[in-house]
């Protein structure tokens, strides 16, 4: 059990310390800029796909596009057919933004989920879910917060 309970603290460690270095050095936390990545990547995306994209809660991608909004990251565009739809795209300045950021953008855990060949994600997920199972006060609502918010 202490081993598993050491490459916890490991992965939490280097959580914590990439996204302080994004912060640090981009100037804006870890979830904003892989959701800045994400909208880079499919400019025109709605809030609803970034959410889906980034696996949280639709509120949350709203404040995360909103604060990106605010520093001039990010614009919020009407465009197309449907002009009740907004559309996001990157700002030049979020272009710059990304451009000297640290990599990975979307995150030092979920670029290492990423790289595992698919049997071995659903075995971790197997294994994550029944730890999860089995602690009192598991908080369920964290499933959709950002990494970057724990």
């Amino acid at each position: 059990m202490q081993e598993v309970l050491q490459q916890f603290r490991v992965i939490v460690h280097s959580i914590k310390r990439h996204y302080r270095s994004v912060e640090s050095k981009s100037g804006v936390g870890g979830a904003q800029l892989w959701a800045l990545s994400v909208v880079a990547e499919r400019p025109g995306i709605t809030v609803t796909g970034l959410a889906m994209r980034l696996a949280i809660h639709q509120s949350t991608a709203s404040n995360l596009v909103n604060r990106l909004c605010e520093l001039e990251l990010l614009a919020k565009v009407r465009d197309g057919e449907d002009q009740r739809v907004v559309q996001l795209r990157p700002t030049p300045a979020g272009r710059r933004v990304l451009r000297t950021a640290p990599r990975p953008v979307i995150g030092l855990l979920q670029q290492a989920l990423m790289t595992l060949p698919p049997s071995r994600l659903d075995a971790l997920q197997k294994e994550l879910s029944e730890v999860i199972r089995r602690m009192p006060r598991r908080q369920a609502r964290a499933k959709t917060l950002p990494l970057s918010e724990l």
